[in-house]
C-alpha cells in the first residue's frame, strides 16, 4: 500500500484530533532526557583551573612555598604553570639555608618536576568533576575528549543495532527498550568508582540515548497525517531536545557536583515508564508486516478518542490479499542494493557526518568560551528553539535542497568569519559561533525529516538509524575539534566552517521530495524518486525485480 493510499483511506480519523495531540506531545516529551544526557559531559567532564600540590610536610618557607611553581604564558599573560613544579628537595635546601627565590637564588635555573603529589583545584565554579575525581589532566588530559569520544562510539553502535530491530520487532518496542537502557546505565553511572568503569557505563548510556531518539522520531512521522508530520520532524522533537539542553545548564548550575548533578538528571527516565500504555505502535509498520487486524486496531481506537466513527472494513485491499505489503524482509545492504539508492544513501552520509562534527564540536566547546560556562551553554541550547522553529518554516514551503543549502551555507560562512574577528572583541566571536549553531542545527532538524521523505516504510527507520550511525563517526570526531583549539584557536572554525559549506554544496546532488508522498515498499521509492538523468540498465532491471518481490 503506498502512502498515498494510507492517507486517503485514514481521513477519516481529522488532522489535529485529541489522538494526534496525544501522540505528538508524548512522542516529543521522549525526547527531552535525550538534551541534558547527550550534553551533560560539558559539566561532568569540565576542567578547572589547576596547579601541582605542595605537600604541607614539604618544610618549606612561605617565600619559596608561594614560588614553588614556574610561571607560564598562556594568551598573553602569565600564570602558574597547571603541570609542573620546581623540584622540592632542591628548593627545600635553598629554603633552609634562608635563600630568597628571585633575589638569591635565580629560579629559572632551578630543575623542574611533575606533580608527584596531584593537584590543587579551583573549586570556585565546581566542587567535583570527572577531571578533579580522577585527575584527568596534563599527562591525562587526553581521556577528557576519549570519554565523549566512547559515548558516541556507543550512539554509533546503537544508531546500527536500533534501526534494523525497529524495522523487524516495531518502533514502540524499541523505544521503550532502549529509554529503559539510557535511564538505568546513567544511573549506575554515577556509583562509577574509575574512569574505566564511568566510560564503560557511558558507552552503554550512548547505545541508548539516540536509539530512542529516532525510534520517536519514526514513530510520530508515520503515525501523524502529513501536514502535522512536518511540524512534529521539524519542530516537535527538535524543540524539545531543546528544552532538555536548556534544563541541563540549570540543573547543573545549582548542584556543583558531579554525581549529584546525574543521578538528578537520571530520576525523570522513571516517570515515562507510564507512556507504555499511552503510546501505540506504528500502524504503517503493522501494514509493512502484513498485521492488518492489529493495524486496523490502533486506527479504531484513534476513531474512538477523535470522537469519529471508523468504516467497518479500513484496509480492504490489504484485506484482499492475504500476504503482508512486502513478501521478503529488508536489511541495511537494501540502502545500497541499487545504483541510485547507493548514489543517495552516500551523499547522505557524508552530510550527516559533517553536520555532526559542527553541531557536537559547537555544543561542547560552550565551557572553553569565555564568560560563564552556563550561560553560554544555556545560549547555546537557547538558539536551538528559533533554528527548528526556521527549519519547520523552511520545510513547509521551501524545497528540501534549498533548504539544507541556505542553512549549511549559513553555518559555515559564519564559522569561517571567525578568524577575522580582532583578539579584543570577544562578544562578537561568540555571537558569530552561536549564529553558526544557529544555522547548523536547523540542517540538523531538516536532514532527519528529508532523510525520512527519501526512504520507504519498510527501510525508513534502518535507513535513518544508518545515517544517524555514519553522522556518529562525526560526533565521534567532535571532541578532537574541540581539542585543536588548544594548538590554535581558529583551526577547529576554519575546518568546521570549510567542511560545513562543502555539505551545502554536496546537498544539491540529492533528488527532491517536496509535495510527494513518502513510499511504502523500495519499488514505490524507485518510482516517485526518479532521477532526472536516465538510470543504468541494471538499476532497471533490480527494480522489476524488486517489484515483483515486494508483489507491487
Amino acid at each position: 500500500m503506498h502512502d498515498g493510499n494510507y492517507e486517503d483511506v485514514t481521513l477519516f480519523l481529522g488532522q489535529w484530533g485529541p489522538f494526534q495531540r496525544a501522540i505528538f506531545f508524548l512522542l516529543s516529551l521522549s525526547i527531552v532526557p535525550n538534551g541534558f544526557t547527550g550534553m551533560s559531559i560539558v559539566f561532568l567532564g569540565d576542567t578547572p583551573a589547576h596547579r601541582c600540590r605542595i605537600p604541607e610536610d614539604a618544610n618549606l618557607s612561605a617565600a619559596w612555598r608561594n614560588s614553588a611553581l614556574p610561571l607560564v604564558e598562556e594568551s598573553g599573560s602569565l600564570r602558574q604553570s597547571p603541570c609542573s613544579r620546581y623540584k622540592l628537595d632542591v628548593i627545600r635546601d635553598f629554603s633552609d639555608k634562608g635563600y630568597l627565590p628571585g633575589i638569591d637564588v635565580n629560579l629559572t635555573g632551578i630543575q623542574q618536576e611533575g606533580c608527584r603529589d596531584g593537584w590543587v583545584y579551583d573549586r570556585g565554579t565546581y566542587i567535583s568533576t570527572i577531571v578533579t575525581e580522577w585527575d584527568l589532566v596534563c599527562d591525562d588530559k587526553w581521556k577528557v575528549p576519549l570519554t565523549t569520544s566512547l559515548f558516541f562510539c556507543g550512539v554509533l553502535i546503537g544508531s546500527f543495532a536500533s534501526g534494523q530491530l525497529s524495522d523487524r520487532f516495531g518502533r514502540k518496542l524499541v523505544l521503550f527498550a532502549t529509554m529503559g537502557v539510557q535511564t538505568l546505565f546513567t544511573l549506575f553511572q554515577v556509583f562509577s568508582t574509575s574512569w574505566v568503569m564511568f566510560c564503560a557505563l557511558f558507552f552503554i548510556v550512548g547505545m541508548g540515548q539516540i536509539s530512542n531518539y529516532v525510534a520517536a522520531f519514526v514513530l510520530g512521522t508515520e503515525i501523524l497525517s502529513q501536514s502535522v508530520r512536518i511540524i512534529y520532524s521539524t519542530m516537535g522533537v527538535c524543540i524539545f531536545f531543546a528544552i532538555g539542553y536548556m534544563v541541563l545548564p540549570l540543573v547543573a548550575f545549582f548542584i556543583r557536583d558531579w554525581r549529584t548533578l546525574l543521578l538528578v538528571l537520571t530520576l525523570p527516565g522513571f516517570l515515562y515508564i507510564p507512556l507504555w500504555w499511552l503510546i501505540p505502535e506504528s500502524p504503517r509498520w503493522l501494514l509493512s508486516q502484513g498485521r492488518v487486524e492489529e493495524a486496523e486496531a490502533v486506527l479504531r481506537d484513534a476513531a474512538r478518542k477523535n470522537g469519529v466513527t471508523a468504516p467497518e472494513t479500513i484496509f480492504q485491499s490489504v484485506q484482499a490479499d492475504s500476504k503482508p505489503v512486502n513478501s521478503r524482509s529488508h536489511n541495511i545492504c537494501d540502502l545500497v542494493r541499487t545504483g541510485n539508492i547507493r548514489c543517495i544513501s552516500i551523499m547522505l552520509g557524508l552530510v550527516w557526518v559533517i553536520l555532526s562534527i559542527g553541531y557536537f564540536a559547537l555544543s561542547l566547546n560552550t565551557s572553553n568560551l569565555a564568560g560563564s560556562a552556563y550561560l553560554n551553554c544555556f545560549i547555546s541550547a537557547a538558539i536551538e528553539v528559533p533554528a527548528y522553529t526556521s527549519a519547520w518554516l523552511l520545510f513547509r514551503y521551501v524545497p528540501r535542497r534549498l533548504c539544507l543549502l541556505s542553512t549549511l551555507l549559513l553555518g559555515g560562512v559564519v564559522l569561517l568569519f571567525i578568524q577575522f574577528v580582532p583578539e579584543g572583541l570577544v562578544s562578537l566571536s561568540i555571537t558569530l559561533e552561536m549564529l553558526g549553531k544557529f544555522g547548523v542545527t536547523a540542517a540538523f532538524s531538516i536532514i532527519y525529516a528529508y532523510t525520512a521523505e527519501l526512504y520507504p516504510t519498510v527501510l525508513r527507520n534502518t535507513a535513518v538509524g544508518a545515517c544517524s550511525m555514519a553522522s556518529r563517526l562525526g560526533s565521534i570526531a567532535a571532541p578532537y575539534f574541540v581539542y585543536l583549539g588548544q594548538f590554535n584557536r581558529f583551526l577547529p572554525y576554519t575546518l568546521m566552517g570549510s567542511l560545513t559549506a562543502f555539505s551545502g554544496l554536496l546537498s544539491l546532488l540529492l533528488p527532491e521530495t517536496f509535495g510527494l508522498p513518502l513510499p511504502e515498499t523500495v519499488h514505490h521509492m524507485q518510482t516517485i524518486l526518479r532521477w532526472k538523468k536516465k538510470e543504468k540498465s541494471d538499476d532497471a532491471h533490480e527494480i522489476e525485480e524488486e517489484a515483483e518481490e515486494e508483489g507491487a
